[in-house]
């Protein structure tokens, strides 16, 4: 529901999940590293516990931000991302917060 919410208002959405083959229209990749272009935002859907890996390949493609959705939350993630000079955002949901702003 906020992949697709943000979709609908202009944003490019890839995908990424190794167990399917494509979402809201998209053809799916099945890991970070596979991407062919530059990432503006890796929007992360994983248990808080879950999201290190997340992060560290994050970290090789050099998104501007790594977000954590409403309910994720992992401080040494977060901190790795910080030194490697990616903005951060936990437990926060994008769809939400891009509502806010559109409001303003």
């Amino acid at each position: 529901m906020v992949s697709q919410a943000m979709q609908s208002k202009g944003y490019k959405i890839i995908p990424v999940n190794p167990t399917i083959e494509e979402a809201l229209g998209e053809k799916a990749i099945g890991s970070l590293s596979e991407l062919q272009e530059p990432v503006d935002i890796v929007n992360v859907f994983r248990r808080s516990e879950e999201v290190g890996p997340v992060v560290e390949e994050a970290i090789q493609i050099k998104p501007k931000v790594i977000w954590m959705q409403q309910g994720v939350y992992n401080e040494e993630a977060a901190r790795k991302a910080q030194e490697a000079g990616i903005t951060v955002v936990m437990d926060q949901c994008i769809k939400v917060d891009h509502a806010i702003l559109v409001r303003k």
